[in-house]
């Protein structure tokens, strides 16, 4: 059983950064020192660990490891380029009689920015023939057109595509397909018309696949009646996939929604947890529009059963009953989180009663896990009082930890002069610390009632900003693309354009990252957004 975080937090969430056209390769010449940050961010860390998982899955995992144990008995002493470790893995595959040329397959994937979408179209006429193609992913389509290097297409990998095929009760065992062209036909021998298929098994590839319509469906109905059958990986898979797919208009707006529909049934945490994950860019492209409650009331309706069903954890000082499994807890913080971000009634009650019982009584007896759903929940419903009574907590507390999470429970409020205060409070390093200012603007911008106040303060303190960040790595590029992320207007577009012409030092990655973020968000609002709304109408009515 591996580690199954690492599907959400390093696989899905590098992956979200390297769909962006303006990403770059995880090898790469460093030239100047500040080429330095670009070889060592997210991108080279997390991919590199994903890649290697992929090659370790198509290989095998013991010839992988055999590979690997000559490869550092060589090079015991000496410094390696990466060619030596393809060369030898390539070796160790020959001992067992495979051929593959690692070092090709690899460059591929490490020189070349970006990852494919695997395309898997059934045929209408010949039940076990299929079309498989591939092409560069990324969230802004129309990014494409604007850069020369991708106009030719030149993106092909050699991709490692493990498939299954399944029916209500049952999935075959999987077999490999090696797709290097642009467009492939395979013969897959037990399709029948009642079976689907399914692509990049326990998700160990890095990259997405995206199915015909009526494979979707039969995916779709497999979970709603026996999600079982296919493993907690690829539900997992599966869900962000279809999210992000749809995010990038490769797929109809309505098929993730669709998806999660099973959750209900749900019992595993990685699901649940990839949907959460899944669903925060969606609800913040959303949640400054007018129809925004037709959204919260589809996604509180998927929620509901299994926050009935979970409940709250308590607060058991004497410890004497068994702690509920980590994966139990961690499945139950998720769905809390998501009843109260989303509004659900008796979720916001709870909160609130434990807030008042903590002002009260003043001890704190809020679970440790789901403190910070409570605080910031409570801030954004109660009166200003609470607002206090979280600040003045916020002085007097000295641990760290936990003085964080009143921090940013403080961004939680609807009230809009309660945010700038905190905004104007945050670069005073006698209140809040260096490190923690970029948080509180960052979650400020996270929420629709301070998404604006949070992106002006931001452009009218950048000469503070980039004079006490501009120096540490990741810390400057993790509050540009925190407080333009979210941005989704032409309006907003053109600011922020207009911002970096005012500003040209200093940055430029990072700020050419948001824009395109920014057009892919303005994009989705005008191509998708709509088409959401009308299904959603549809489905909220039946």
């Amino acid at each position: 059983q591996e580690k199954q975080r690492f599907l959400t937090d390093v696989l899905h969430e590098v992956m979200l950064l390297d769909g962006l056209a303006s990403s770059h390769p995880v090898s790469q010449e460093v030239q100047q020192a500040t080429d330095i940050d670009r070889v060592f961010d997210w991108i080279a860390y997390k991919k590199g660990a994903a890649l290697i998982r992929m090659l370790a899955n198509f290989m095998g995992h013991s010839v992988f490891q055999m590979g690997l144990q000559d490869y550092l008995t060589i090079h015991k002493y000496g410094n390696a380029a990466r060619n030596d470790l393809w060369n030898t893995l390539s070796k160790a595959l020959k001992k067992v009689g495979k051929f593959v040329n690692i070092q090709e397959v690899m460059d591929q994937w490490t020189l070349q920015m970006g990852y494919p979408v695997i395309t898997i179209l059934g045929n209408e006429t010949t039940d076990n023939i299929v079309v498989i193609s591939q092409e560069r992913f990324v969230y802004n389509r129309d990014a494409k057109l604007k850069d020369p290097d991708f106009g030719d297409n030149s993106y092909l990998w050699q991709i490692p595509l493990t498939i299954a095929v399944g029916n209500t009760s049952h999935i075959s065992s999987e077999a490999i397909i090696w797709v290097s062209n642009k467009s492939e036909h395979h013969r897959i021998p037990a399709l029948e018309e009642a079976s689907w298929l399914l692509g990049n098994i326990n998700q160990t590839g890095y990259f997405r696949v995206n199915y015909d319509i009526r494979n979707w469906r039969l995916l779709i109905n497999q979970l709603t009646r026996n999600h079982e059958v296919i493993s907690v990986s690829n539900r997992a898979g599966l869900i962000d996939d279809a999210f992000n797919l749809a995010r990038a208009g490769y797929l109809p707006q309505n098929i993730p929604l669709e998806i999660i529909r099973y959750l209900s049934e749900e019992k595993d945490f990685l699901p649940w947890h990839a949907a959460s994950r899944a669903l925060y860019p969606l609800d913040k492209l959303l949640d400054r529009t007018e129809n925004y409650n037709i959204f919260n009331e589809y996604i509180l309706r998927q929620v509901a059963s299994m926050y009935l069903k979970l409940g709250w954890p308590t607060n058991n000082l004497n410890k004497s009953l068994v702690q509920a499994s980590y994966q139990h807890e961690e499945l139950r913080r998720e769905v809390i989180m998501l009843a109260c971000s989303f509004g659900n009634k008796h979720c916001h009650q709870q909160a609130a009663t434990l807030i008042s019982d903590w002002i009260s009584s003043n001890r704190n007896r809020i679970p440790l896990n789901v403190r910070d759903i409570v605080y910031c929940t409570g801030v954004s419903l109660m009166d200003e009082d609470v607002w206090e009574f979280i600040w003045m907590k916020f002085h007097s507390i000295t641990a760290v930890s936990e003085k964080k999470i009143l921090l940013e429970a403080l961004t939680c409020s609807d009230d809009r002069n309660l945010l700038n205060r905190l905004l104007n409070l945050s670069l005073n390093s006698e209140v809040v610390l260096d490190q923690d200012a970029i948080d509180v603007i960052i979650h400020v911008a996270r929420n629709p009632h301070g998404r604006d106040l949070a992106w002006k303060f931001f452009r009218e303190k950048w000469k503070i900003l980039n004079a006490r960040y501009g120096e540490a790595l990741f810390m400057n590029s993790k509050l540009i693309s925190g407080v333009t992320e979210f941005l989704n207007t032409e309006e907003e577009l053109m600011e922020l354009k207009n911002f970096i012409k005012t500003y040209e030092e200093g940055a430029a990655a990072s700020f050419s990252r948001a824009v395109e973020t920014v057009e892919a968000n303005v994009r989705w609002q005008r191509l998708y957004k709509e088409e959401l709304f009308q299904w959603l109408r549809k489905s909220v009515t039946h």
